[in-house]
């Protein structure tokens, strides 16, 4: 199998692109956290996930885990009503019977899951603790979870433990059958929990203990380790799954396949153009965002509707009266046949914006707009870079949104939405930064979006004129609250040197503004 590593970037991009398709729910959030087993909380619209390097097996073996894991996590998130804490008994036994009910839930919808949920079942029966390791009543807990989940226990327990636990289990398994075909909810599970509680002869606040499944981090087993699991495996969960193939189970063809196309691409990325962290140029972290506060989708849908009528050169208007169309005369005059003309944006552009405190009051709106600008950007075709800059610990800090050689994406977004606005305009430091990215990838126009003039002119317009030299037109955007005042800002980058100086004073306008800029080139 594959010794490369997908990087943590990556894995948050495809985890909440999964998540979201999975769950139909467009505002999840996910992050890696090695603190804490893997939960989600409903309430946040949060999923947080074990990092893939604290789990067991190789590369390939820890990303069908993590993907199956997350599946789980999104079948949660469309079914269950409530998730309580791990921490205690009743808790534990409500969340493991909603694991199995979401499980089959899930299945008529996602049917493809089978050998990867198979798959999963062995790496979490390893994970869990030999029997004689847990201590007290909860080891009766801990053996109630392993039989009614995996139909197996690893260890040994009492006899009389045992027959409460088959009879616990049972029930459960008939409690969660009947809720599936009855279409009853948590809430209905939940008022099952106290008789498991009373079979199993245990206390509902009892302690649960942490099972950290990650003693043997990055330990790659044996295939014919695996193997013997997922025969139990399959043989104890044939009344569910019907028969599966080990063998056809441990190769996990299908995923395999898409795992190559994302370690291909993410060589790809890995070997694009000159790393920002070497020259200046720092990526914000993407682990903890919700980037769907700065989409605008009426804005944007709006936006790519106008584009598409500006790409296609023609604009439909539908009215109630006009001129009547003969035929016969148009075909006698003209050319009888007409095809598509595709247009396109050829111009390559990076834009810089501008985040530094006085921009803080209006920051939200700020960024759907130029959210919105890179969605039509992408819709375009257009080749773009993104950038921003701001001052973190009394420190200018320029930020890689997006470069120019990967595809917007929520990854981006991500690292726009988390930007804070803060700090003066330090713009000739900035520019100072970008100078070898730029050098290096000679875009056609390089657009600055500012709200305030810069800390040292003199300096700004000693770097303009360097990028001038590179065969770059500048341009820059003054953002105002209102026309007078971003027609000032506008009038006083006019004298550092720019080639072409505009004034916003709506921020929705910005979009087109930008557009029309590109237009021109």
């Amino acid at each position: 199998m594959q010794s490369l590593e997908l990087r943590n970037e990556t894995l948050v991009e495809i985890a909440t692109f999964l998540v979201r398709r999975w769950a139909e729910k467009e505002n999840v959030v996910v992050e890696f956290s090695d603190k804490m087993e893997t939960r989600t909380r409903l309430n946040e619209n949060k999923v947080i996930l074990t990092p893939l390097e604290k789990r067991i097996g190789d590369n390939f073996q820890r990303y069908r885990q993590f993907r199956t894991i997350l599946w789980y996590e999104a079948m949660r998130i469309k079914f269950c009503k409530k998730i309580l804490s791990n921490d205690h008994a009743f808790g534990f036994i409500l969340n493991t019977m909603e694991t199995r009910r979401v499980e089959q839930l899930g299945r008529k919808i996602w049917r493809g899951m089978d050998e990867e949920i198979i798959f999963n079942y062995a790496y979490m029966l390893i994970e869990r603790p030999q029997l004689h390791t847990v201590y007290g009543k909860a080891r009766i807990v801990e053996a109630f979870y392993q039989y009614f989940i995996f139909g197996a226990l690893k260890g040994e327990i009492q006899s009389s433990h045992f027959e409460r636990i088959k009879k616990a289990a049972v029930f459960a398994k008939k409690i969660v059958d009947e809720a599936i075909a009855k279409n009853y909810d948590t809430d209905w599970l939940e008022n099952k929990v106290s008789e498991i509680i009373k079979i199993l002869d245990i206390d509902s606040l009892l302690t649960i203990p942490v099972s950290l499944p990650f003693m043997k981090a990055g330990m790659a087993l044996t295939q014919e380790e695996i193997l013997k699991f997922l025969s139990v495996i399959s043989k104890n969960k044939e009344g569910d799954f019907g028969k599966i193939d080990p063998k056809a189970v441990l190769r996990g063809d299908n995923v395999y396949k898409e795992y190559q196309v994302l370690l291909d691409e993410n060589k790809k990325s890995d070997n694009k153009g000159l790393s920002p962290e070497t020259i200046g140029v720092q990526i914000p972290p993407t682990n903890n965002v919700d980037e769907t506060m700065i989409y605008d989708i009426s804005l944007i849908n709006s936006l790519k509707t106008r584009f598409k009528q500006l790409k296609s050169g023609w604009k439909e208007q539908h009215l109630k009266s006009g001129d009547e169309f003969d035929e016969e005369n148009y075909i006698d005059g003209h050319d009888s046949f007409f095809t598509d003309v595709k247009k396109s944006i050829k111009t390559k552009i990076v834009i810089l914006l501008d985040h530094s405190s006085s921009i803080a009051s209006d920051a939200l709106e700020y960024k759907k707009a130029t959210l919105a600008l890179c969605e039509v950007l992408a819709y375009l075709k257009v080749k773009f870079a993104v950038y921003a800059f701001s001052t973190q610990n009394r420190i200018v800090t320029c930020w890689l949104v997006k470069s120019d050689n990967t595809k917007w994406n929520n990854v981006s977004a991500k690292r726009l939405a988390q930007i804070v606005a803060n700090g003066s305009t330090p713009l000739a430091e900035v520019y100072g930064k970008m100078f070898p990215i730029l050098q290096s990838k000679r875009p056609d126009i390089f657009l600055t979006l500012t709200d305030g003039e810069p800390s040292d002119p003199n300096a700004v317009r000693v770097m303009v004129k360097s990028f001038k030299g590179l065969g770059i037109k500048m341009v820059a955007m003054g953002l105002g609250p209102n026309t007078m005042r971003a027609t000032t800002i506008a009038s006083n980058l006019k004298y550092l040197g720019y080639e072409k100086t505009l004034a916003v004073s709506r921020l929705n306008d910005i979009p087109d503004k930008v557009i029309g800029v590109l237009g021109e080139a």
